[in-house]
């Protein structure tokens, strides 16, 4: 999964300049396995994450500290059916708004949950994001610098209070496969 999502940014069309890939500690060895395997030439730097999203994302700014300036995009790797056109629409709002990111309207209808019970929630104002979460690098390295909260819950929610994030349009076939049933659904859509 991980390699079909490094070979969506390695696309020469994107024209990305460099890629990190940050795993667990403990998955470095068999990822460098399964690069030799299946003879992966795409050119990555490879760092050790941490116990958090947060943690890790900031492991991998910190690989980053000879870019002072340019634009970041922070990409979950379980989310293999990324489009090009929705990596370059987070860019391009990121070159304008310094902060952007990729998210789709709810398809169900949706209710919040409360000690009362449950009420309908408009989901014509609701959005689920995705990934790419793209960024100044200057401005993720600022809100990385700050201390790690337990609300945060992705990129766009630790740099939220120093820059409003500008959402682009997502793509429902940017499934983040977290299930038996997004593995499937993914295979079919990769055609494997």
């Amino acid at each position: 999964m991980l390699l079909h999502t490094l070979r969506r940014f390695a696309e020469a069309a994107l024209a990305v300049e460099k890629i990190i890939v940050v795993l667990p500690a403990n998955q470095l060895d068999t990822w460098e396995q399964l690069c030799q395997v299946h003879q992966v030439s795409i050119a990555h730097t490879l760092v050790a994450g941490g116990a958090t999203r947060w943690a890790s994302v900031k492991a991998g700014l910190a690989a980053l500290k000879e870019h002072p300036e340019g634009l970041v995009a922070v990409h979950d790797g379980v989310r293999p059916l990324v489009s090009r056109l929705v990596v370059e629409r987070t860019y391009a709002a990121a070159a304008t708004h310094a902060a952007a990111a990729a998210a789709v309207m709810p398809k169900d209808s949706v209710r919040l949950v409360s000690q009362h019970g449950s009420a309908a929630q408009n989901r014509s104002r609701l959005r689920l994001m995705q990934t790419p979460q793209t960024f100044e690098i200057d401005l993720l390295r600022r809100a990385y610098a700050m201390p790690e909260l337990a609300s945060f819950t992705d990129d766009a929610t630790v740099v939220e209070d120093l820059c409003r994030v500008q959402l682009v349009e997502g793509d429902y076939r940017n499934l983040k496969i977290t299930t038996p049933e997004d593995l499937v659904v993914a295979e079919a859509l990769l055609g494997l």
